[in-house]
């Protein structure tokens, strides 16, 4: 989970460091006692998403999903950002991450939120990558953009106000998969959104309509969360070594 490492005296000023980055979530620091010459008096940043994420967005008739209104207003930032989209285009890279989105808004979103991201290409209709969002990393000194149909790229924007629309906008013939906390029966895709967004728990949601083709799952509304909380992919011991978290927010 690193994305960044520098030499440091000591521990605590690891955790200062991490403190004061914003998309650090918490460190290792390799002291004066290890072995290792290539990582003593190393402070390694990591990173844990703090955003929602879903599992799976698919094509799915009869289904239309969203996001709860609160989101919105978890996303706030200072001034609004300037930023710009590339249709129709692919920018080669290695991927950092590929994540499912629902839009390239979306997409830019999340290439933002993370310290790893030089750039994104969203397909918004491709047979095999569909509503998939790709994070990527530069290879080297130039960035090669290349004319792709139903593709499109953009720069992340950092520490601003991005256009948050597609948190507002519904999505007919669209199935947020996965992520269920638990499902309600409501009569209308509006009910589902007022019921995902007055539970302080529920992010997004996805509502089946009387014109699904299954019968067992009509108005049936899903109410859905992903893990937002900063989270280690392992821990294990490691002699000579400090670890913690940052110290935003205490």
């Amino acid at each position: 989970m690193d994305y960044g490492s520098l030499f440091i005296s000591d521990h605590e000023e690891c955790q200062r460091t991490c403190t004061l980055d914003p998309y650090c979530q918490f460190f290792t620091y390799v002291n004066e006692r290890s072995s290792l010459d290539t990582i003593r008096y190393k402070c390694h940043l990591k990173f844990s998403w703090t955003v929602p994420r879903m599992k799976e967005v698919k094509s799915n008739p009869g289904v239309t999903s969203g996001f709860s209104n609160t989101l919105q207003a978890s996303m706030k930032h200072g001034h609004v950002c300037k930023y710009k989209l590339f249709p129709n285009t692919n920018i080669a890279g290695n991927n950092v991450e590929m994540l499912p989105s629902i839009s390239a808004d979306h997409c830019l979103s999340l290439c933002s939120a993370h310290p790893k991201c030089s750039y994104f290409t969203y397909y918004s209709n491709h047979p095999s990558k569909k509503f998939q969002c790709y994070l990527r990393k530069v290879p080297g000194d130039v960035m090669v953009l290349t004319t792709l149909q139903g593709a499109t790229s953009g720069l992340p924007a950092r520490n601003c106000q991005l256009n948050n629309q597609w948190v507002s906008d519904t999505y007919e013939d669209v199935d947020f998969l996965g992520n269920d906390m638990r499902y309600v029966l409501l009569d209308d895709v509006e009910s589902c959104e007022r019921s995902c967004s007055q539970d302080a728990n529920c992010q997004f949601y996805s509502y089946v309509s009387s014109t699904f083709y299954n019968s067992h799952y009509r108005r049936h509304c899903y109410l859905k969360r992903s893990i937002t909380i900063p989270t280690p992919q392992k821990v294990q011991t490691l002699p000579n070594a400090v670890s913690g978290f940052t110290r935003r927010g205490c």
